[in-house]
């Protein structure tokens, strides 16, 4: 990962989203800023990639993920949560088109400072206006924590708040990733998260196993290296020690069907043992 810039694999979930509001009309997900943010990124493989019609699988799964956590942000705002938080947000416009600012919801981007004031030059120059409800938090985790990070600008811990976190847990380690459940769930009652992550490849069939050892060795070589698995049993008993005692956890293959289907020609993704979670503490 170029520190600067968001990694190239949010580059490359940022490049579906978009390909899928032309390509599919954004019949699954929409998002009128996903184009725009990309404006400058043309020459991008990871865009040309989205764009190729065989990936029309991919551009679903992505799209019904991005769906899915929006929808418990929804929730999480319908049970009264008014603060939200975007872990790694990379090129994600949720804050930008924040569907509940008049409601009171407060979102929180957190990355890395340059990063994120890439971000910042980046939405300038494509003329797409920040929000008041939408506050950038730059944490630098070799300098500081997290809940340090957040409450410097306003976060308040003593409000429950849901946690949004896409496409970074697989390259966290698991003390870093149960770290962060934890602090989630130490929020008063009310908060949440939705988070992806991946079985073990042995876990896997031989010829899936295939696959994602070729997509563990790309990412490896980007820079951004699979660190972290879960089976499910494991990561569910994880998560009703921290308290989480409500979740779903659904399979992305299932998750595309979810959203998806009637909208699809393809027969689908393999099922390459990634889930999403969403997770909460009933108030």
């Amino acid at each position: 990962m170029r520190i600067g810039r968001p990694s190239i694999t949010a580059r490359g979930a940022a490049a579906f989203r978009a390909a899928h509001q032309e390509l599919e009309g954004g019949r699954v997900f929409h998002d009128p800023l996903a184009l725009r943010i990309l404006a400058a990124d043309a020459d991008d493989p990871a865009l040309e990639a989205a764009f190729r019609p065989e990936r029309e699988d991919v551009r679903l799964s992505v799209a019904a993920r991005a769906r899915y956590a929006e929808d418990a942000v929804a929730a999480a705002v319908a049970r009264g949560v008014r603060q939200a938080v975007a872990l790694g947000a990379g090129l994600d416009t949720f804050g930008c088109r924040n569907p509940y600012q008049a409601e009171g919801l407060r979102v929180f981007e957190v990355d890395h400072p340059a990063t994120q004031e890439w971000k910042r030059d980046r939405l300038a120059a494509v003329e797409i206006p920040v929000p008041a409800s939408l506050t950038f938090a730059p944490v630098d985790f070799e300098r500081q924590g997290l809940a340090d990070g957040l409450t410097a600008v306003g976060f308040d811990p003593a409000r429950p708040a849901f946690f949004v976190w896409l496409g970074v847990v697989p390259y966290l380690t698991h003390t870093a990733v149960l770290g962060t459940l934890g602090l989630i769930a130490a929020l008063p009652r009310g908060s949440g998260v939705v988070f992806d992550y991946g079985e073990p490849p042995d876990a896997l069939p031989p010829e899936q196993r295939a696959v994602h050892e070729a997509r563990a060795a790309w990412a490896a070589q980007a820079g951004e290296p699979f660190l972290s698995y879960f089976t499910p049993g494991e990561l569910a008993a994880e998560l009703g020690r921290l308290g989480f005692s409500a979740r779903e956890d659904i399979r992305y293959r299932d998750l595309t069907d979810r959203y998806a289907s009637g909208h699809r020609t393809a027969t689908g993704p393999p099922d390459l043992g990634a889930h999403v979670i969403h997770a909460w503490i009933p108030g």
